[in-house]
């Protein structure tokens, strides 16, 4: 039996940062991963859904071109290329993820994990032992058990992104992230696609106004909210509308695009507190069990890939480090890679009067800088809206829709992390021209009326 110090189960954006930065530390670490380096995020997640979407934002680009004085003859777009250029991606950084943990001194097992005690893991037959484990093991997507939903043309994130094929028409069974994403992408590309969501509003992290915008913009994507789906049979897809009638809606593929379930199966012998199919951890991400963690998905605390990364920080912060560490939430950034992207940080404004805080809020739109003027028109859509505590001018929460929105939102979480108050932003200089200036004016707008 090899004994380690320390056992990481999943090698997604949580468990390989957290193996890396032990194995950096002089632990001697074990990765086990039960299908790919780099889990769910790098193979079948993040990576190859934003790889694929660039190629559809370079397909519209040079669809919309001419206008802009470049002029492309016979634009088509060659799936099968798109893919192998996602491939390449993926096992590029795949190979990343290999070096690092070579570089760290980190042992990779593949396989799946099982335990029989809370420190002796059995994987392929071996058994391994370690003074402390951290369950890394992410999420699955969830399929709703409705009648029709085991059928073949039914997919979820994972299988649709290896079509061979674009279906002439497509459902996507829920409006959150991953199926605003896939609607943006497949319309883009010229398949017929319809949402049918739940709740009164796609993207429910987003201010209504933003989410609001967004389906504006996404303007071959047919939205039903307030609708529920009741069965899918081989050429439709039918739903129960805001009035209780029931409406159907012809698909040649269907998306289940619900949520994603924490992977909790196997962890029985470790006696973790779990609550609703979840691994329950303080801030520390201690679980109830000492020396065991839990961080990512399996926790349900932030269903983020760059959340899973800073819980593998303060997880190993808090077991090897000098200073203890905690997770804080408050300032996480999120972002929709859509067609176009939108980005948040912080409370909206809901959330914000939820709480009986007293706010200002302020919006502005993007055609006003120059450089979103200069690349996109006059008539293109984008916004920045800002919430503040009226009282202590503190930036409570900043929501962007536009181009460059994910790229941007970082500057929002210091801002928030931070506790910044509106002038002490006001002082701070952008560069110019950039689409980022569109925050600072925003703020200096909101300067003159506190």
């Amino acid at each position: 039996m090899k004994e380690y110090d320390l056992i990481v189960v999943g090698s997604g954006p949580g468990g390989y940062v957290a193996a890396h930065k032990a194995g950096e530390m002089g632990k001697k670490v074990l990765l086990i991963e039960k299908d790919a380096l780099g889990g769910v995020c790098t193979n079948w997640g993040c990576i190859p859904t934003k790889s694929l979407l660039n190629s559809a934002k370079l397909y519209e680009h040079a669809m919309d071109s001419e206008k802009k004085g470049v002029i492309v003859k016979d634009v088509s777009f060659d799936l099968a290329a798109a893919m192998a250029w996602k491939q390449d991606t993926i096992d590029t950084l795949k190979k990343g993820i290999e070096f690092l943990m070579k570089s760290a001194k980190v042992d990779v097992v593949f396989g799946e994990a099982s335990f029989n005690s809370q420190q002796h893991v059995l994987v392929n037959g071996e058994e391994f032992a370690a003074e402390s484990i951290i369950i890394a093991t992410g999420s699955s997507s969830v399929v709703i058990p409705i009648p029709g939903h085991d059928l073949d043309h039914v997919v979820t994130s994972t299988e649709i992104l290896s079509v061979e094929k674009l279906p002439s028409s497509l459902a996507v069974i829920g409006g959150g992230v991953i199926g605003v994403e896939f609607a943006s992408l497949f319309s883009t590309l010229g398949v017929k696609v319809t949402v049918i969501e739940m709740l009164d509003e796609i993207i429910p992290m987003a201010d209504k106004e933003i989410a609001k915008l967004l389906r504006r913009e996404m303007k071959d994507v047919t939205f039903n909210l307030e609708a529920k789906v009741t069965r899918i049979d081989e050429k439709n897809v039918y739903y129960t509308d805001r009035k209780g009638e029931e409406k159907s809606v012809a698909a040649d593929m269907v998306l289940m695009s619900v949520g994603r379930r924490p992977n909790v199966a196997n962890l029985e012998p470790l006696k973790l507190k779990i609550d609703r199919n979840r691994v329950v951890v303080d801030d520390t991400m201690a679980t109830s069990v000492p020396n065991i963690y839990a961080i990512g998905d399996v926790n349900g605390k932030s269903l983020l890939a760059h959340s899973a990364s800073r819980q593998a920080d303060v997880a190993v912060n808090n077991l090897y480090g000098d200073k203890k560490d905690r997770m804080r939430y408050h300032a996480i950034p999120w972002a929709v890679y859509s067609l176009p992207e939108v980005a948040g940080c912080g409370l909206t404004e809901q959330e914000a009067k939820d709480k009986n805080i007293d706010v200002k809020v302020v919006s502005t739109q993007m055609r006003s800088n120059g450089r979103f003027l200069a690349e996109n028109g006059k008539r293109a859509a984008g916004l920045c809206k800002i919430v503040v505590d009226a009282a202590t001018s503190i930036i409570l929460g900043i929501q962007l829709i536009g181009p460059y929105s994910s790229e941007m939102i970082h500057s929002a979480a210091v801002i928030i992390e931070s506790e910044l108050r509106v002038n002490e932003v006001a002082q701070i200089v952008y560069p110019h021209p950039s689409v980022s200036e569109v925050m600072k004016d925003t703020i200096v707008s909101l300067a003159h009326n506190l």
